[in-house]
């Protein structure tokens, strides 16, 4: 059986200028941050993994500084030297430190990328012999992502319709809102208006209250495909009150960490969609544990992203191009987001609202140093507090 051995593990704190900021319930991020992780091993293959923390802690708990002390002082200096025969078995050799998924899926979406790289094939077909078969049925890479965009909160409807016919232009076919307590049935009615037929979702990043179920029942007049996490980020019971009060489908983001968190949110009729997150739950193993998950019981599952830099959109569109995936993700084209990315070549939105997989091993996509190193730059010159010192 082919194994790989860690032998080192280097990190690099990067920060980019956004083409243009998304503003949510928690505010707009100046630029965007995130760890980009690369691990050597022995047998001379090297992975790429991005830990996509914020600057603040306003969607979890890690920040860059967080996540970059927990990688460097209690993570990786347990690695090295460490022999896998599968992937998944990263995760033992992390389980010492408690919690901090986004720290841990730089170091996991790296070995993924090796092990892809060990058995010749891109990581779409990889995750697909990985998954294997669901009730008889091969779960086969597609060979792309179907893909929507989110847009964030602007200063009027009139912004956000232009946007909107923007983003159609461009072939998106899917469009998200992000929304809060007063920006959220005006701007409906006006899109609805404007757009009767496009396929339209609001995203609350937990902005609401089970109190509000009376308000939010309201959007169900929009013909929504669905509502993102409008109740806290940490429940499931509440959603659970809330969505037999309203028409609309309820997904859940924030609330799902685990599979047994998505078994148990299913359950209690909590969602009726789920978003899965692969940095949010701690990497690609509970990752194929949730789409099992999903497809075995006829969940409808989409696959979200954290303005990953072309390192990780490129493992998040191969996980997207699997069939179980039943509705469009949040992984658009790299120019959505960043001029020039730290990859090439770039992702690009097709006609029909699709993003092609890489076809190239492993992520199949070329990181550029020197962009590289001008995101470490930018981000000791503009993050607006110290990092610590990697020790990697």
């Amino acid at each position: 059986m082919s194994s790989l051995t860690i032998r080192k593990v280097e990190l690099y704190p990067i920060a980019m200028p956004l083409v243009e900021r998304l503003g949510t319930s928690f505010g707009k991020e100046p630029f965007k941050v995130a760890i980009l992780v690369q691990l050597f091993t022995d047998e001379g293959i090297m992975g790429w993994g991005e830990s996509p923390a914020e600057i603040y802690p306003g969607y979890a708990y890690e920040t860059i500084g967080i996540a970059l002390h927990v990688l460097s002082q209690f993570i990786i200096p347990s690695l090295i030297g460490c022999t896998l025969t599968q992937p998944d078995q990263i995760v033992a050799c992390m389980s010492h430190v408690r919690g901090h998924p986004i720290a841990k899926h730089g170091i996991e979406q790296a070995v993924y990328d090796a092990f892809a790289q060990l058995h010749q094939l891109p990581l779409s077909a990889y995750f697909s012999q990985l998954v294997g078969e669901i009730k008889g049925v091969p779960q086969t890479s597609k060979g792309f992502a179907t893909v929507g965009v989110s847009i964030g909160i602007q200063d009027d409807v009139a912004s956000t319709l232009a946007i909107i016919e923007k983003r159609l232009q461009q072939g998106y076919q899917r469009i998200k809102l992000k929304i809060k307590p007063g920006w959220d049935i005006e701007l409906a009615q006006g899109v609805r208006a404007a757009f009767p037929e496009v396929m339209l979702m609001l995203d609350a990043n937990s902005a609401y209250t089970l109190q509000d179920s009376e308000h939010l029942r309201q959007l169900d007049d929009y013909d929504l495909l669905m509502i993102e996490q409008p109740l806290p980020y940490n429940d499931i019971y509440q959603h659970s009150k809330l969505q037999p009060q309203i028409e609309t489908a309820i997904c859940l983001d924030e609330s799902i960490t685990t599979v047994d968190d998505a078994m148990l949110a299913i359950e209690l009729g909590a969602c009726r969609i789920i978003n899965l997150k692969p940095a949010r739950v701690g990497g690609f193993t509970e990752s194929i544990k949730i789409y099992r998950f999903c497809v075995e019981n006829g969940v409808a599952l989409w696959i979200g992203g954290m303005l990953e830099t072309g390192i990780g959109r490129s493992a998040n569109l191969a996980f997207a191009s699997l069939p179980g995936v039943t509705l469009p993700c949040d992984l658009s084209a790299t120019d959505r987001y960043y001029d020039p990315d730290v990859t090439e070549p770039p992702f690009m939105i097709r006609p029909d609202s699709t993003i092609a997989t890489p076809t190239e091993n492993g992520i199949g996509v070329t990181v550029q140093m020197d962009r590289v190193q001008q995101a470490v730059q930018y981000c000791r010159e503009h993050l607006p507090y110290s990092l610590p010192i990697a020790n990697v």
